[in-house]
């Protein structure tokens, strides 16, 4: 799991219970310290057109790290490596994302909740084949102020481009996810372990 901006490795941890008990969940924490136990992948800025990217460097190293983390957790749990997937929320979903459509064999699926796709010139996508049927569940809200629903819908878009096997769910739902949201994702993550 990995959490959005100004959050911590705990923000997402409680969805655990609501999923597949044969998943062993992990949270990382963003190597970013925004103070208060607040922390990001990279940093942003706020502005009236929308949120920035400010540092394409630090996003860049974080998705190093976490990748050095998915080797780590391999190493040190008794998990199938080949039964890995990563779920993102908002800024997280970017770096879930990062990882998916560059490196897809490492992981056996994605989810991305309330989150948009990273800025490709910054990727090196893996090649169409090793995407083609890629498993990736994209939840987004239709009243999210952070990320208004064209970022859900125009990830949708670029994931159907790509082939990817997406499945993509609309939710009456702000910047969030939902009992509902969750059901969803919860169930889409048991269908991808049943087909592994």
């Amino acid at each position: 799991m990995l959490h959005g901006y100004g959050a911590n490795e705990y923000d997402l941890i409680g969805m655990a219970d609501a999923l597949d008990s044969r998943f062993t969940v992990i949270s990382a924490r963003a190597p970013l310290s925004l103070g208060n136990g607040s922390y990001a992948w990279f940093p942003l800025a706020f502005t009236n057109e929308g949120i920035k990217v400010l540092d394409t460097k630090a996003a860049i190293q974080s998705r190093a790290l976490i990748l050095k983390f998915l080797d780590e957790v391999i190493a040190h749990y008794p998990i199938n490596p080949k039964q890995i997937v990563l779920m993102g929320f908002s800024q997280g979903s970017s770096m879930a994302y990062s990882i998916a459509l560059t490196e897809p064999h490492r992981l056996m699926g994605m989810v991305a909740m309330s989150g948009r796709l990273p800025d490709e010139r910054l990727l090196k996508l893996a090649p169409a084949e090793h995407l083609k049927n890629f498993p990736i569940f994209v939840s987004h809200g239709l009243y999210d102020e952070i990320l208004p629903i064209h970022n859900g819908r125009e990830s949708e878009a670029r994931l159907k481009e790509l082939q990817v096997n997406v499945t993509y769910k609309e939710y009456p739902m702000a910047h969030q996810v939902t009992a509902e949201s969750l059901s969803d994702i919860s169930n889409w993550l048991t269908e991808q372990l049943n087909q592994s």
